[in-house]
């Protein structure tokens, strides 16, 4: 399985370094987002691992139609243009409308399919045709071997750049479990397989009108999926989980985020080779 290339000199698969895909749920504002990005970057460049900044212009699947969606695609990508141009590194947005991939392409280095999505063909087609990284996000009513089809989808447009992130399947009413025989069975499908560890312990709807979830099992996750072999973790982050906007629960801190990549960076080194299935 060749590792897939995000930009000039950053790859992620298995003769890769970790890749971590770090950032706000959503864009509140200018100031915050690009703070938190200089943050990460000083955070990652003195490990050995590759960042791509993540964070939404839109979220258009939140619980209630009164929660915050983020500034809209114009000023959303204004923002992570800005982003991206400054800091130089590679940048990573939800996609909800096959509508919207084109202008989405012209900013950003890797698409991300919503995990509600994961089957819709006509977004991943079309994500597939803009010349961008796509990543999808496993849905949480897939089994692990049925993201074949999703990848299938996705490379009918020609592209082999396809990452799987693995966030966990519905327990019961708002919990989410993970079970980690799904990495290895992922990458099977010959893409490369991210962890997400924070949306992994979000408890879906479970505070009403809004999503709840578990911050302090994210480094138990995490951990796990590091010993199992993972290509990177993605980990939703906030400057104050707690006023956060979307995700708040289930964001880590700033603070902690070194303390957390160098745990994983640490297991992933003491860990067996990731590769396929024997």
């Amino acid at each position: 399985m060749p590792d897939v290339n995000i930009v000039d000199g950053i790859t992620v698969g298995a003769a890769s370094p970790l890749l971590f895909i770090l950032g706000p749920c959503v864009i509140e504002d200018e100031s915050s987002t690009l703070k938190t990005l200089e943050e990460l970057v000083s955070i990652t460049s003195g490990l050995p691992v590759s960042f791509v900044f993540k964070a939404s212009y839109d979220k258009a699947n939140r619980t209630s139609i009164e929660s915050f969606r983020g500034p809209g695609i114009e000023e959303g990508l204004r923002i992570l243009e800005r982003a991206s141009r400054e800091f130089g590194v590679p940048v990573l947005t939800d996609v909800h409308c096959a509508v919207d991939v084109e202008r989405v392409a012209s900013v950003v280095d890797v698409i991300q399919i919503p995990a509600f999505l994961s089957r819709q063909t006509d977004l991943l087609v079309a994500a597939g045709k803009s010349g961008c990284v796509v990543n999808i996000k496993k849905g949480q009513f897939m089994a692990p071997a049925d993201v074949v089809h999703s990848v299938a989808k996705v490379r009918s447009s020609g592209t082999e750049r396809v990452l799987l992130t693995e966030r966990g399947v519905s327990f019961g009413y708002n919990n989410l479990v993970v079970d980690f025989r799904s990495i290895p069975i992922m990458r099977e499908c010959g893409a490369p397989v991210i962890f997400d560890a924070t949306h992994s312990v979000q408890r879906p709807s479970g505070q009403g009108a809004t999503s709840g979830g578990d911050r302090v099992m994210v480094r138990y996750l995490a951990r796990a999926a590091a010993a199992v072999g993972v290509d990177g973790f993605f980990l939703e982050v906030h400057q104050s989980p707690e006023r956060a906007l979307c995700d708040g629960p289930n964001s880590i801190a700033l603070k902690d985020v070194r303390m957390i990549l160098e745990e994983l960076v640490e297991i992933e080194a003491a860990s067996p080779k990731r590769s396929p299935l024997l």
